[in-house]
């Protein structure tokens, strides 16, 4: 796992030590700044988000929801200044759910909290929970039964089990929600991995139970074996929602219109869902792990400030003006993101 630590002063000051030098003190122990690898994909998300988070705050001034702007702002500005001394890296970042940067690192983490666990089960099954896609005025509602309907389950089969009479269900569930441009609805759903098949099972037919036809149908569910754990835990580990959508969401592969950023939509899903726990373990526990340590302390003298420039998609060394990277986006992603962000579409 590869994250940032937060800059906490700078300036010049003088001592017997380091004279008029310039000092910083910087909190942690940074990230490698030789990792040629990791550097070229962060200035791609770091493009990316920039362009998503104007398209939201457009999207939000339209709608006159100005309370959900600085936090657009803080995902625009995230990683914005970096500053590199002895082949490390310090920045702060946002952990905003629309800075794709932040969602990389979580997502980092949560693969080293949970495959360890996932790989002790036996028979892992692979799961999806939907029901009928809502307009936006009922996304909120939707998406509350859902939670309501998953507890209930749970609550349901682990009383069968302090009775002895039934086996308590084990899995890790996420939710998502994605939109469809032609309909004008939402897909809110659950991914779930299970410890087994009796609680796949079990799941999607207590979830069927619940909904009945009259919100949801048999066929929407899905259900396999997982054979490649990480795969897999990749899938689940997301942060609510795809940015770029396919305008033909029922014919993906043959469509020959390109994906599209619908910033309406993706502000409607953010707002929908900030502060739900998105993803959420049942019927287990993580071990412990020894608390985090505090971040330590380095005064730094010899160092190299740098300022991300968003029309040549780099951080600038700004006193040489050299480029930190040296990333060229693709094409294709420039014209995305120069053509393909609607911002009517809800």
């Amino acid at each position: 796992m590869v994250g940032f630590n937060t800059l906490v002063q700078s300036g010049t000051t003088e001592n017997q030590l380091f004279g008029n030098q310039p000092q910083k003190v910087v909190y942690g122990s940074g990230a490698d700044a030789n990792y040629k690898a990791l550097l070229l994909k962060w200035a791609k998300r770091k493009m990316i988000t920039q362009k998503v988070a104007l398209a939201l705050i457009d999207a939000t001034r339209k709608k006159g929801a100005t309370d959900r702007i600085p936090s657009y702002w803080n995902s625009y500005y995230c990683l914005s200044n970096m500053t590199v001394a002895n082949g490390r890296m310090y920045g702060s970042y946002c952990k905003t759910r629309c800075c794709t940067i932040c969602l990389a690192i979580r997502k980092a983490e949560m693969i080293n909290k949970y495959l360890p666990v996932l790989k002790q089960w036996s028979d892992p099954h692979f799961v999806t929970l939907t029901v009928k896609a809502p307009k936006h005025h009922r996304l909120k509602f939707i998406a509350d039964g859902m939670h309501r309907a998953f507890r209930q389950i749970r609550e349901k089969h682990k009383k069968r089990e302090q009775r002895g009479t039934g086996k308590k269900l084990i899995g890790l569930r996420s939710l998502e929600c994605n939109f469809n441009p032609k309909t004008h609805t939402y897909n809110p759903h659950f991914h779930i991995i299970t410890q087994d098949r009796y609680t796949a099972t079990t799941l999607q037919n207590e979830w069927l139970n619940k909904w009945t036809m009259k919100f949801t149908h048999p066929v929407a569910q899905h259900m396999t074996r997982i054979d490649n754990r990480e795969k897999v835990l990749i899938e689940i580990v997301k942060y609510g929602s795809k940015i770029f959508t396919e305008p033909d969401v029922k014919n993906k592969r043959n469509s020959k219109v390109p994906p599209t950023i619908y910033a309406d939509a993706l502000d409607n899903i953010l707002n929908e869902f900030s502060g739900r726990r998105l993803l959420q373990s049942f019927g287990f526990h993580l071990p412990k792990v020894q608390a985090k340590p505090k971040p330590t302390q380095t005064l730094i003298t010899n160092f190299q400030d740098m300022a991300f420039d968003a029309y040549t998609h780099d951080w600038i060394n700004t006193e040489s003006g050299k480029a930190f990277t040296g990333y060229r986006p693709p094409p294709m992603l420039n014209y995305l993101l120069q053509n393909g962000i609607d911002l009517e579409k809800s």
